[in-house]
């Protein structure tokens, strides 16, 4: 059944859904008057809704009843150097997919591409589409890019798990590392560019209290490494609460 986002301050009276939503229910999907579709909020509740009415800028919704989805856990963050090429639209995809709350696109060293104006709106309109398409109610919140050595001063005490995944020799297997944990609410994960973080930036990850895991004896590409850890996060901590 379809899908669409329909904004938490839409829920109360006379809910419809606007924009480019209603722009893809009436114009790309064709839905008619009648049709049952399911809405979403980006905060974990959606509900079956009829739909009662079709313009092209405004589709009118009778609500069903509401449930609320579970949070995923632990909560992560990625805080994820920004790749080169469309991998960082592909990451936040994939991202989404695995449930984590916040993505926190970083600036580093060896950061070849340097974000434009509109780079993050974009990006949260590719969580927002793969919230659609995969049945996450839940969107991830998207930050402005930030320089690393700035970020990275308000990390001393802002998570339960800090992992940075690390060609420095002394990083620890990540299996390791995992295996020594139970419950974990929040994880901070921290994923470098082509070329992995300086030393001084790995540096400054170890001062604040952040654990370098090696993902192995092959170097993975950007996406190959961030979507490792998320999934083996995801296999050693998920259903946990």
């Amino acid at each position: 059944m379809a899908r669409f986002f329909l904004p938490p301050d839409s829920w109360l009276e006379n809910p419809a859904l606007a924009g480019d939503e209603a722009r893809h229910l009436s114009q790309v999907l064709r839905i008619k008057t009648g049709a049952s579709i399911v809405v979403f909020d980006g905060e974990g509740r959606r509900a079956p809704a009829e739909v009662l009415d079709v313009s092209r800028d405004r589709v009118s919704l009778k609500l069903g009843e509401s449930t609320i989805s579970r949070l995923p856990r632990p909560v992560i963050t990625l805080a994820q150097a920004i790749p080169k090429g469309k991998n960082m639209d592909f990451i936040v995809q994939k991202s989404v997919e695995l449930g984590v709350a916040a993505i926190q696109p970083l600036v580093t060293k060896n950061t070849i591409v340097q974000p434009g104006d509109g780079k993050s709106e974009k990006w949260r309109r590719t969580a927002l589409e793969a919230c659609k398409q995969c049945g996450q109610d839940r969107i991830p919140e998207i930050f402005e890019p930030l320089p690393f050595d700035r970020w990275m001063e308000q990390q001393r005490s802002t998570s339960d798990l800090k992992i940075i995944a690390s060609l420095a020799p002394g990083a620890r297997p990540f299996r390791e590392i995992l295996g020594n944990l139970e419950k974990i609410p929040k994880v901070t994960l921290l994923i470098g560019p082509e070329g992995d973080f300086s030393t001084s930036e790995t540096q400054f990850a170890s001062a604040s209290e952040f654990q370098a895991v090696t993902l192995g004896e092959i170097i993975l590409r950007v996406e190959t490494a961030t979507l490792y850890c998320l999934s083996a996060l995801r296999y050693q901590f998920d259903q946990q609460f």
